[in-house]
């Protein structure tokens, strides 16, 4: 069975689909700190459906996953002020995003350290193939669909099972498509030792895969 199974290099990709020309970031950002209502909906709008697939990821729970991201954008609106500009709008809403993730997840452990009630429907709604290019799960033949559900399953329960600062470089990575200076800029991690961790947790995961699998995958 030919199967493919790919973290590959450093992806360079820059947010295409999220970030706003300057000028209009700018301009939006000026209204957020008036606090024009039509602003905050422009900005949810513009970033809610890449925030919402990452804190979905981090979290493995829909539910939650739904109530963060709404705390994600009201965490902005607050804090719009605080923003400098040091770093695009977009960094900045995903640093708050994973900085929310990581507590939500230490709440989470402590409260239902066995609940991962939505993995199974992660990779249905939201596959890592499909995420902007992304290959984690890369399946080489039409007929092998359903061996690629299999893996996708896989990989969500794997993913959970990690450390949370190698989650969150490796779905930023591998799934948000960020370069590693981009990561570092959201979580604070130097660029090396973003390199490290995200090579780890490729390791570490398709070594559940295969294991869960019982065979290479390459």
């Amino acid at each position: 069975m030919a199967r493919g199974f790919a973290l590959g290099a450093e992806i360079v990709a820059r947010w295409p689909d999220v970030s706003l020309p300057e000028e209009v970031e700018q301009k939006l950002i000026e209204r957020l700190r008036a606090r024009d209502e039509r602003a905050f909906n422009e900005l949810v709008s513009t970033y809610g459906r890449r925030v919402s697939g990452l804190v979905l990821r981090m979290l493995g729970n829909r539910a939650e996953a739904e109530d963060l991201t709404q705390e994600v954008f009201v965490q902005v609106f607050k804090a719009i002020g605080s923003f400098r500009g040091e770093s695009k709008l977009s960094t900045w809403i995903y640093r708050i995003a994973v900085n929310l993730c990581k507590n939500r997840s230490k709440y989470l452990r402590v409260r239902h350290a066995s609940e991962q009630d939505e993995l199974e429907a992660v990779a249905e709604r939201v596959p890592l193939g499909e995420s902007r290019g992304a290959n984690v799960a890369v399946i080489e033949r039409p007929d092998e669909a359903m061996a690629g559900k299999q893996v996708e399953k896989i990989v969500q329960y794997a993913i959970q099972t990690f450390d949370p600062t190698f989650r969150e470089c490796l779905i930023l990575c591998d799934v948000e498509e960020l370069s590693y200076q981009e990561i570092g800029e959201i979580t604070g991690l130097p660029a090396g030792t973003v390199k490290s961790r995200i090579f780890r947790a490729r390791a570490q995961l398709k070594e559940i895969v295969e294991r869960e699998l019982g065979e290479k995958i390459g």
